[in-house]
């Protein structure tokens, strides 16, 4: 059973959780991918609350989150590093990384794409923007340090249309 969180519940639940990793999952076309996640942040933008996911260009999950407009956050509440490790460095292009890496899938309250089936914050989001990242407008050390390769990250402002935990 799940209950809806309030934004104070869940965004102070996931300030304390991000910096362990999360998994961002969409869907479209019959297709399902996941990928770890170590940075993003809840807040509110135009009166709504928000998740801010950030998916580099060369991202399979990139392909999908553009034809959903959706994604969900499961930040876990129990150790899933070998199965986030395994999310981080494999492509959904050639490989089923849920089946993988053991995952199961469940429903999503408010929206077509299913969240992670494991004890965690469940953020259901709808993109309300998005934007690719210009490098000209970011700083050198950065620029130097995250983006040496030159895949760039578009950021997806998600509205977060339903959070809860799964227990």
């Amino acid at each position: 059973m799940t209950n809806q969180l309030t934004y104070e519940q869940f965004s102070a639940e996931a300030a304390k959780l991000m910096p362990q990793n999360a998994f961002m999952t969409t869907a479209h076309g019959g297709k399902t991918n996941t990928m770890t996640i170590g940075w993003g942040s809840v807040g509110i933008m135009w009166r709504k609350p928000v998740f801010t996911a950030m998916v580099r260009q060369s991202r399979y999950t990139k392909e999908l989150v553009e034809q959903s407009n959706e994604f969900t956050i499961t930040l876990p509440l129990t150790d899933m590093k070998e199965a986030l490790a395994l999310c981080g460095s494999k492509s959904g292009r050639d490989l089923d990384k849920i089946a993988a890496a053991k995952l199961t899938l469940v429903a999503g309250q408010s929206i077509s794409t299913p969240v992670i089936a494991a004890p965690g914050l469940q953020l259901e989001c709808k993109v309300l923007y998005k934007e690719t990242m210009t490098p000209a407008n970011l700083d050198s050390t950065t620029k130097n340090s995250c983006y040496a390769d030159g895949d760039y990250h578009t950021l997806y402002f998600g509205e977060i249309v339903a959070a809860y935990k799964i227990e």
